[in-house]
């Protein structure tokens, strides 16, 4: 049954590039992850977050390649762990990955695109995401904050897509600015989440069905803070302020949430 698993994985991971029906304007491939090796990510394209950094989260990140964040059998790994209870006093008891692009690859307009397979159990946040390069110097949200995809374990078949900017914390009811699409293979199969980002709009895809078009308006300045760089983050975090609303069930860790490749289109 091991080795039957571990092929099944390969083959998931392994799966060759497919032509997406999106728009027209987006189709020459300038940067990809592939993740087509073994150990940790490489360091020309991802750094790793560590610590307890955000939304009251339980799990701690660390850079770990062994434990929490490694790559092989042609995908990227991000396990969230509960860690041995005889570890000294103020240790971390769950452990997680986060890694991210900042100061390696920016994106400004163009289509990324990630498949991904998100673990499931009440607790688990798995996200892919962007934030603006301008993070350290202005500050959330009027860097700009683009969810491409979200899942929170309680609600395992609901995929979400939403976006952050300094007019959605004043009056979020403007502009439509989330949405969400059911699956019923949510967590047992891959999907392809993708952004395509235009001047003045972005679209969200899941399977390139489209859930949410977000519109730039002149009238609302303020909902609108992406003709800039940004970042990419992908992590799998532990509870939290949205994730944790329910509890956590530690009895699902260990988590582990694949990613088989990055590409990026302009």
């Amino acid at each position: 049954m091991a080795v039957q698993n571990f092929i099944f994985l390969i083959l998931l991971c392994g799966v060759l590039p497919v032509a997406a029906q999106y728009g027209k304007d987006y189709n020459r491939l300038v940067w990809a992850e592939e993740f087509n090796y073994q150990g940790h990510p490489k360091s020309k394209f991802w750094g790793n977050e560590t610590g307890h950094v955000r939304n009251r989260e339980a799990q701690y990140y660390t850079n770990r390649d062994k434990r929490n964040v490694r790559v092989r059998n042609g995908c990227l790994e991000i396990v969230a762990r509960r860690e041995a209870e005889e570890q000294k006093e103020g240790s971390p008891r769950i452990t997680s990955g986060s890694i991210n692009t900042l100061g390696k690859q920016e994106f400004l307009y163009g289509r990324v695109e990630v498949r991904a397979k998100i673990p499931t159990g009440r607790g688990a946040w798995p996200a892919i995401w962007m934030m603006g390069t301008d993070r350290a110097e202005k500050g959330w949200p009027e860097c700009g904050e683009i969810d491409i995809m979200e899942n929170v374990g309680y609600d395992p078949m609901v995929f979400h897509a939403t976006v952050h900017t300094p007019g959605s914390r004043k009056d979020s009811g403007k502009v439509k600015r989330s949405a969400y699409l059911k699956l019923q293979d949510a967590y047992t199969d891959f999907h392809v989440f993708a952004l395509e980002w235009y001047p003045d709009r972005m679209d969200f895809f899941i399977d390139e069905k489209k859930l949410l078009t977000y519109e730039r308006r002149e009238d609302l300045p303020d909902f609108w803070r992406f003709d800039k760089p940004q970042y990419l983050l992908l992590n799998l975090a532990v509870g939290g302020t949205w994730g944790g609303s329910k509890g956590i069930d530690e009895k699902i860790l260990p988590l582990t949430y694949y990613i088989d490749w990055v590409r990026y289109y302009k």
